[in-house]
């Protein structure tokens, strides 16, 4: 994934800003201990800000895998919680800074100087307790904009670099090298802040919606996905600056506009901060206390404890959360598969699965009574060890390893008991439940390559009586007609390159002798190429398709292939007629386009059975989503028609674009949910 600045923008911006604030209050720290007890170590003051950076750096693993235990529509809601609390406590920093920036160094003073005759232990918890505030509002902001940004590098990026940047500027002023109006900084940032604050406000109220906590999710105040790219360079900053994004709801809208509207107008109200006068700590007198030094001072490891608590704290969770919910250790074998697990309590838990064998093996956990798949690991390698988190109803289950190049053995079934509530499970596909799918779709191609034989035969006729209009015309009616059997390219072997093979790739290009089928006439009709020649390759496609035509009661159709093509069918939309790749004169995108959706919508009628069984209500979504396609290519493309690909308007192919690859996204569970079961 490519790293994106506008992404790590806002992180930085936090990292800098709570960067400055944490180093002011360690540089307060600093230097009353220096005035009031010169003699004193500032071990103790390092070490609490060494606990609170741990603290920190701990709470954002916690949140981590605490997200990671919870099923999907409770991460949801848990991310979403959080980023309604982070945005609570940054519109609360932003103020409180502003607010208690004239206070703070003598709050901090006063602290210190107690502290300070309380003895070392006291000095590193005031320490702590200063900076970790901070530090805690970091971690959970920056933990909610790395959510935000999916697997991406850049938030975390940018935090460490505004960090970096905050301790070089600290360590500038406190060495009185450096002069900086924190005044200033503060406002500018924190205005800054508001924003991003009201993107993550709206981020958040998304994620409570999919959660299904806050209603109006699938109330759309607007969606402009048709004519922008979400890929686009200028969205990915708006989106990585704002949390906007090319399709919002109602709510995310009122709640994003409301929240700067009414913040942003309170914090410029009273505009002049007053942070800038606590850069540099003033001069205090010199305190007594050196004395007390020995006698007050506790030992280093007590100290140090501090700071290691907040890391065995987290590891703490991590291992009672890894042992929690019935969690169980399953070990792997060809003859058994898990013949030693033992049924848990109904309700969330945690399988640890480990194969100590030599060969990858798929893992599903089965119920007895429906044979519907409840969890399941896809190729775990050998000598490795994964966890298999899951949420059982009560009833009967079996483990089913499937060894590669090994057999398959299914374990012992046994009772989960108790009240806890069940995941989804995803019923398995066999061969049999294919079986008349297949059928079916053999005897459409059938039909189809009968249809094509026709076609390609009034192409020839045409050619053979020197009408290159009605030649044209054929060669796109029969082209059109190989598109629709879309789903059964992979039976056709060596015949589908002959019939519809490029000429990329080829040594000669299009004077290659491979270069053959519909393209080869296509390049002949459309560029006035020898009449023989194309005559000669009109033939060659002629007697291919019959050889198709003639095979096709006995086509062997892999049901794996089948389920596949309904997406792939998509893809090779967007990857050869979208872009060009396959115009050889032509200038039949549009056409094409349109018979390979007509080609996915009859495989998914082949399908409908099997995957409404799974996945109810999905191929309503298809079946809307091919709509759209189609009325983008009817509308978009209308107004110009007989253009290249690549003479269209960059905004006319973004919008035509943007509707394929959803619909191919919409299709894209399908081959996951008709697998085979092996």
């Amino acid at each position: 994934m490519h790293f994106s600045w506008a992404l790590a923008f806002p992180n930085l911006l936090i990292g800098l800003r709570e960067g400055l604030e944490a180093g002011l209050i360690v540089s307060i720290l600093v230097a009353t201990v220096r005035r009031l007890a010169p003699e004193r170590s500032l071990t103790g003051v390092w070490l609490g800000v060494a606990a609170a950076a741990a603290t920190s750096l701990s709470a954002g693993a916690v949140l981590t895998f605490a997200e990671a235990s919870l099923p999907g529509t409770a991460q949801e809601g848990f991310a979403g919680g959080l980023s309604l609390l982070a945005v609570a406590l940054v519109t609360f920093m932003v103020f409180w800074m502003r607010r208690a920036a004239r206070s703070i160094s003598g709050e901090l003073k006063e602290k210190v100087g107690s502290a300070l005759t309380m003895g070392g232990l006291a000095l590193t918890v005031t320490a702590f307790v200063a900076v970790a505030r901070e530090g805690l509002e970091t971690a959970l902001f920056i933990w909610t904009n790395t959510q935000a940004a999916g697997s991406n590098p850049a938030p975390l990026t940018g935090a460490a670099i505004g960090l970096a940047i905050a301790v070089a500027l600290c360590a500038g002023m406190y060495k009185r090298v450096l002069k900086l109006n924190l005044g200033k900084v503060f406002t500018s940032t924190g205005a800054v802040l508001i924003v991003i604050a009201g993107g993550v406000l709206a981020y958040g109220i998304r994620d409570l919606q999919e959660a299904g906590l806050v209603p109006g999710r699938d109330s759309s105040a607007y969606d402009v996905s048709a004519h922008i790219s979400a890929g686009a360079w200028w969205m990915e900053i708006v989106r990585g600056l704002t949390n906007i994004t090319v399709q919002m709801t109602w709510a995310q809208v009122i709640a994003y506009v409301g929240f700067i509207g009414v913040v942003m107008s309170l914090f410029l109200r009273r505009s002049r901060p007053p942070a800038a006068r606590e850069a540099r700590p003033a001069p205090e007198a010199a305190g007594t206390g050196g004395e007390a030094r020995g006698r007050n001072r506790r030992p280093v490891i007590a100290a140090a404890a501090v700071t290691l608590v907040p890391a065995v704290v987290a590891g703490a969770v991590v291992l009672t959360g890894r042992k929690s919910g019935g969690a169980q250790r399953i070990e792997l074998s060809p003859a058994a598969c898990a013949g030693d697990w033992t049924p848990p309590s109904a309700g969330r838990v945690r399988f640890s699965i480990s194969n100590p064998t030599r060969r990858p093996v798929d893992i599903e956990l089965i119920q007895e009574s429906s044979r519907a798949i409840a969890a399941e690991i896809e190729m775990l390698a050998p000598g490795t060890t994964r966890d298999l988190p899951v949420s059982l109803a009560p009833g009967r289950y079996a483990w089913r390893c499937a060894f590669d190049g090994g057999r398959t053995t299914v374990s012992a079934a046994a009772a989960v008991t108790g009240s806890g509530g069940g995941g989804e499970v995803r019923l398995p596909v066999t061969e049999a439940d294919m079986a008349p799918v297949l059928a079916g779709y053999r005897g459409h191609v059938a039909d189809g390559l009968g249809e094509l034989d026709e076609r390609v035969a009034e192409l020839r006729s045409d050619l053979a009586d020197g009408d290159l209009g009605a030649a044209r015309s054929d060669w796109l009616t029969a082209h059109q007609a190989y598109h629709r059997l879309g789903a059964a390219y992979g039976a056709f072997g060596d015949a589908g390159d002959a019939i519809d093979g490029l000429a990329s790739g080829l040594p000669g290009g299009v004077r290659d002798k491979g270069f053959t089928g519909f393209h080869k006439i296509e390049y002949g009709l459309w560029h006035g190429r020898d009449a023989a020649e194309t005559e000669r390759a009109a033939a060659a496609l002629a007697s291919a398709v019959a050889g198709l035509r003639d095979g096709a009661a006995g086509l062997e159709l892999d049901p794996a292939d089948v389920a596949t093509r309904a997406h792939e069918i998509l893809e090779d939309t967007l990857r050869f007629e979208l872009t060009g790749q396959d115009d050889y004169g032509s200038h039949s995108a549009k056409a094409t386009a349109t018979a390979d959706i007509e080609g996915d919508r009859a495989v998914l009628r082949f399908l409908t059975p099997l995957i409404e069984a799974r996945a109810p209500g999905l191929t309503a979504r298809c079946t809307a989503a091919l709509d759209d396609f189609q009325n983008a290519l009817d509308t978009v493309l209308d107004g110009h028609r007989h253009k290249a690909v690549q003479e269209l308007p960059l905004a006319v192919r973004q919008r035509v674009n943007a509707k394929a690859g959803r619909a191919a996204e919409t299709l894209a569970p399908i081959p996951d949910l008709l697998e085979i079961q092996r």
